[in-house]
């Protein structure tokens, strides 16, 4: 069974850092896209970065380049989210979901909280 556990969310005044990881079990983890989508109170849930399979290319969306930096560890079966600069708009719960590089298979996580608020 395919879980994906997020872990690292919490409460940062404006400026502030956060790291956040995504465990993956239950998958093969070089075979999955990885991304990270984020959803505030009351808006539509929306991607914010995303890595390839393989080769390690990344996307991002525009209100986080240069701030927010998306990285996998294939060691650990691990995706992470860097965030930098955070602003209180970046204030949502935020998922990783993984997406079959052929399949139409994709999986998410529960979720975790990031409050940017002075």
């Amino acid at each position: 069974q395919v879980h994906l556990v997020e872990s690292g969310g919490g409460s940062v005044q404006p400026g502030g850092s956060l790291k956040l990881s995504c465990a993956a079990s239950g998958l093969t983890f070089t075979s999955y896209a990885m991304s990270w989508y984020r959803q505030a109170p009351g808006k539509e849930r929306e991607l914010v970065a995303t890595i390839a399979s393989v080769g390690g290319s990344t996307n991002y969306a525009d209100s986080v380049k240069g701030r927010f930096a998306i990285s996998r560890d294939v060691s650990k079966n691990t995706l992470y989210l860097q965030m930098n600069s955070l602003k209180p708009e970046d204030t949502a719960v935020y998922y990783c979901k993984a997406n079959h590089r052929y399949l139409y298979t994709a999986y998410w996580g529960q979720g975790t909280q990031v409050t940017v608020s002075s």
